[in-house]
């Protein structure tokens, strides 16, 4: 029996890849490496480590268990490739926090909490005559544990006449009971009351007790005969005479309304706006720790399971440690095994920079880097071998000294007996490689090519590659020339009393009318500064509301991070007029939300084909043109193009409509033409090949224009925003900013917008933030990237360490004057990039 050649020589070999944009894709890459996968965004590699590798590493493991075990993995779609041959088992570490719940904790995913809980169970001090609990019951999740006043979600939510009709000067009429469902349903609700001889045209406040309190807290849902329109004389009198109602309404209490809608309602949307009229306070019978009080009455070194989890990690590891463990009965046995056991998964993550998250704290709280990095940990400590772990820019969300941490935790994995194959653009990440695949040379349809694939030193040569320049020419600044003179500030904004997070009675000045950049290690409470603080106090101020969440169908919308920042702004707000918040949310949830949708582009292009002879001739305006609109989408697929195959016990597939064949639109909206082109043509145009085609019509020119200038040129303009990766979004949603020339001063807010970039899209990126402080406005940025920093005008260095350590200002001034700042953990890698 013959070996397999591809095991001995220790290669992964890829042949034939074409998954997305990769065009046939032949490469080897070596096992029980570091690995990089390189190249511009979208240039293809994630394409190749995730689409392609991993995916064959899963689809091989899914087939050696049982199809019923099949159907609860989320099974990633099949790769289109011809072969990989020499691929061990492999596990991804991506940033997506996938289905967690709002019950998910740092706890529960580094399974802390599961060893804790048997800690207390097997070892923790009990009451005398208390009885012996399973570590179940210390969990909140489950009926022995949980508070049975909150069912262990820690806060209950009541309502108060107060909190559905804020103002009892209004009338019913005039939407006093502001918790009423809106439109239709709320009419509804104010006819019936007329039926019955309420006074809607009544000041709340003059109504009876009594009558308010039933339209408030009844559980009765009486039917009644509904006339619009008419008084309760004339619904009287048209009772009487006999005449037929328009419909048969039925009442719901407002108190029973909100309760049913903020349970069951399958939209996030509608939760958060039932949540809005409730009153959200701490369980009184737990206090918010959410167990029941026999789990809480048991303790371990003197703290019970709620207090000892509230505590930073760092913290429970000394905690822990300076439990005395003694003894040899089997009590003492099992509580030393189980510390030693904690202590050493802590330390892992304390390795990592992590030691400062609280173990209850909420998975959704986390940022993607902390989420990965968790997980990472908790890997590192599982002694697997010979694994191919797949990573998604590991150092995202990372400080050049926690990026330092990050490797050395890499090191140990591979040591270990492992291969690490990471989609990264971090240069300090790539310079610790042991091999490069540079995939590019550049994105889409301009990518998908494998540029090289070796040793790092041989980069060097390869004249093409994007990447290339930034690890061996040391390419420090496209926009500003090093030693350039920085913008002075046109004023100051001034903020003070400042407490969130670990924020607590924070002062802090912004310049105005420059580029300035909140830097600090992982954790030191930069993000909550700019993207949390900065962006809710300027908001509030301005009178202007932040931009909620799409309705993601999150169940545990409701179980984010809770609370509103305090603070206040001192001075400056004269100077700005708007705020602006450029994250890396996604651009719309669905696949029906596009690129060319996001920035309007769709809507130029749909008055350009109702403006064409045929259109005219047949009456059709620009909703016919839409693919969201009945009269001109295909009736099959209701305009998504395809359509979904239940395989069982395989992926799901989506597979091109079979009557429109992808199109979306009916054969008659097709048929009408635009220099020679329908309107499912300009869909799959991608940004460059539209904006030559589009180039005389001034709208959608300058539309098209500033995505290229972006680097967007590859997407397509009917690519679903599904597909788009952060960084995308995020440059989309600047590309459409730039479109509006904004005549007021306005504050742009970006939290780590070189997040997913490359270095040559980071220095699009800073072109873009360049040009609008030159057209006289603001911008903040939260940011680790210290080749942005440094072409910035002001820098404001948080610290000095992560958490509690963290939460003040160390250094605040020019790039130049921030890089000789002693004790700044930012001032010697902003000082190299100088």
């Amino acid at each position: 029996m013959t070996s397999d050649p591809s095991r001995k020589d220790g290669f992964v070999r890829v042949r034939g890849a074409r998954e997305h944009n990769l065009k046939d894709v032949d490469v080897d890459v070596p096992r029980d490496r570091l690995v990089v996968f390189t190249g511009v965004s979208g240039s293809g590699k994630s394409s190749l480590a995730f689409g392609t590798i991993y995916a064959e590493a899963q689809r091989r493991y899914l087939e050696s268990v049982s199809p019923y075990a099949r159907r609860l993995f989320q099974q990633m779609p099949v790769p289109d490739v011809n072969t990989v041959d020499g691929l061990p088992p492999a596990v991804a570490l991506q940033q997506q926090r996938g289905g967690s719940s709002g019950r998910s904790s740092v706890g529960s995913i580094t399974t802390l909490s599961n060893l804790l809980r048997m800690l207390y169970s097997r070892a923790g001090t009990y009451p005398p005559g208390a009885p012996h609990l399973e570590a179940e019951a210390f969990s909140p999740n489950t009926p022995m544990g949980a508070c049975p006043r909150c069912h262990g979600l820690g806060r209950v939510h009541e309502v108060t006449e107060a909190s559905m009709v804020p103002d009892p000067n209004l009338t019913i009429r005039e939407r006093a009971v502001a918790a009423w469902p809106t439109a239709w349903q709320g009419q509804n609700m104010r006819d019936i009351l007329v039926t019955r001889g309420v006074d809607v045209d009544r000041p709340w406040k003059d109504l009876p007790q009594k009558t308010r309190d039933w339209i408030l807290f009844t559980d009765e849902t009486p039917t009644c005969p509904v006339y619009p329109g008419l008084t309760h004389a004339q619904v009287q009198a048209a009772i009487a005479r006999g005449v037929e109602p328009s419909y048969q309404g039925t009442f719901t209490g407002t108190r029973r309304y909100l309760l049913n809608s903020f349970a069951n309602s399958q939209s996030a949307k509608m939760r958060r706006r039932a949540e809005s009229f409730m009153v959200v306070s701490d369980c009184p019978e737990c206090h918010g720790s959410r167990l029941n009080a026999a789990a809480l009455a048991v303790t371990f070194g003197g703290l019970n399971i709620a207090a000892l989890t509230a505590l930073p990690l760092e913290d429970i590891q000394t905690t822990l440690a300076a439990t005395p463990r003694t003894g040899t009965d089997a009590r003492s046995i099992a509580a030393s095994r189980i510390v030693a056991d904690m202590i050493g998964r802590i330390a892992v993550l304390t390795d990592l920079g992590l030691g400062y998250l609280q173990m209850d704290r909420s998975v959704q709280t986390l940022s993607p880097g902390e989420y990965q990095r968790l997980r990472l940990g908790t890997q590192i400590r599982s002694n697997l071998f010979g694994v191919v772990y797949v990573l998604d820019e590991p150092s995202s969300g990372l400080h050049p000294v926690d990026t330092q941490a990050l490797v050395r935790a890499l090191d140990r994995l591979r040591d270990a007996g492992n291969s690490l194959f990471l989609v990264e653009h971090n240069l300090d990440v790539i310079r610790q490689a042991e091999w490069i695949v540079d995939v590019g040379p550049d994105a889409g349809e301009h990518g998908g090519t494998i540029l090289y694939s070796g040793q790092p030193e041989g980069l060097r040569d390869v004249k093409n590659s994007r990447t290339r320049p930034y690890l061996f020419e040391d390419v420090k600044s496209v926009t500003r020339p090093v030693g350039t003179s920085v913008r002075a500030p046109i004023g100051w904004l001034a903020l003070a009393d400042i407490t969130w997070n670990n924020l607590d009675g924070l002062e802090v000045r912004f310049p105005l009318g420059v580029f300035t950049s909140v830097t600090g290690v992982s954790g030191s409470g930069k993000s909550s500064l700019v993207s949390q603080v900065l962006a809710s106090i300027v908001a509030g101020a301005l009178g202007q509301k932040l931009t909620e969440a799409e309705d993601d169908g999150d169940e545990d919308a409701t179980d984010r991070e809770e609370g509103t920042p305090q603070g206040r702004v001192v001075s400056g707000l004269d100077i700005v007029k708007r705020l602006v918040v450029i994250d890396q949310k996604p651009i719309g949830r669905t696949p029906r939300s596009n690129l060319a949708t996001y920035t309007g582009l769709f809507d130029m292009v749909r008055r350009l084909f109702a403006q064409t002879d045929m259109a005219r001739q047949r009456g059709y305006d620009a909703g016919w043109f839409s693919f969201n609109m009945p009269k001109g989408r295909c009736p099959s697929c209701e305009g998504a193009g395809s359509v979904m195959v239940e395989l069982l016990f395989l992926p799901s597939v989506y597979a091109p409509c079979p009557v429109c064949h992808g199109r979306r639109y009916r054969p008659e909206v097709l048929e009408v033409l635009y220099r020679g082109r329908n309107i499912a043509d300009i869909l799959d145009m991608n940004v460059e090949e539209a904006h030559a085609f589009l180039a005389d019509i001034p709208g959608p020119a300058a539309a098209l224009s500033t995505l290229l200038k972006g680097g967007l040129g590859y997407l397509r303009l009917g690519q679903a925003a599904t597909e788009l990766s952060g960084g995308e979004a995020q440059r989309i949603k600047l590309a459409t900013e730039l479109q509006k020339q904004r005549r007021v001063h306005t504050l742009y807010i970006l939290d780590e917008p070189t997040t997913g970039l490359h270095p040559s899209d980071v220095d699009r990126l800073v072109l873009h933030l360049q040009e609008l402080v030159d057209a006289g406005h603001t911008v903040v940025t939260a940011e680790h990237d210290m080749r942005l920093v440094a072409q910035g005008d002001w820098v404001i260095d948080m610290g000095p360490g992560a958490g509690r350590h963290g939460g003040r200002v160390v250094a605040a001034g020019t790039p130049y004057q921030v890089a000789e700042t002693k004790g700044s953990a930012t001032a010697p890698f902003l000082g190299g990039c100088l």
